[in-house]
């Protein structure tokens, strides 16, 4: 599968099989993280992979109730381990670099025939209490992981014209 194959038809999963993610998969997965590009190569990012059913089923209370989180096998919670440091265009450093190694995860995760659902929508306070996460660190994202239990429903996208210009902003 190539690149574009897998972000034209990736999609949020929210429905997973009991089945087990194998070790090796997983290990792609993360291994897709650690391999993204982060500011100044300085990777200050942890990875929280949880398979316990009671804090799955926590962080799915965490993520304001959204009950599919506590059903997949694994959820992998996403952390900036460096919240000071800001980029020159002013951006938080975690936030962005972050992102990034969980879009890589993610687009690795659909080419091995595993679904994740991008969450942002939790309650940061209650999710580091559940995963014993120090005050300093940022959690940033979280995504189930798992086999998809049903097949995708279709996506719309604007059109490009819709949301790119030339030149300067129109």
């Amino acid at each position: 599968m190539d690149v574009f194959t897998a972000i034209s038809q990736r999609y949020s999963v929210r429905a997973y099989k009991a089945t087990d993610v194998e070790e090796e998969k997983l290990k792609k997965v993360l291994e897709a993280a650690r391999l993204s590009p982060s500011a100044s190569n300085r990777q200050e990012w942890k990875f929280i992979v949880v398979s316990n059913k009671e804090a799955k089923k926590k962080l799915a209370r965490a993520a304001f109730g959204q009950s599919f989180i506590g059903k997949a096998p694994i959820v992998i919670v996403a952390c900036g381990t460096e919240s000071k440091a800001i980029m020159g265009c002013g951006q938080p450093t975690h936030t962005v670099d972050v992102s990034i190694a969980c879009a890589f995860m993610i687009l690795e995760a659909y080419e091995l025939g595993l679904g994740t659902c991008w969450i942002g929508a939790f309650k940061e306070d209650e999710t580091k209490d559940i995963l014993n996460i120090p005050d300093h660190v940022r959690v940033v994202a979280m995504t189930p992981l798992g086999y998809p239990d049903h097949p995708p429903s279709l996506k719309s996208r604007k059109k490009l014209e819709q949301i790119v210009c030339y030149e300067k902003y129109e």
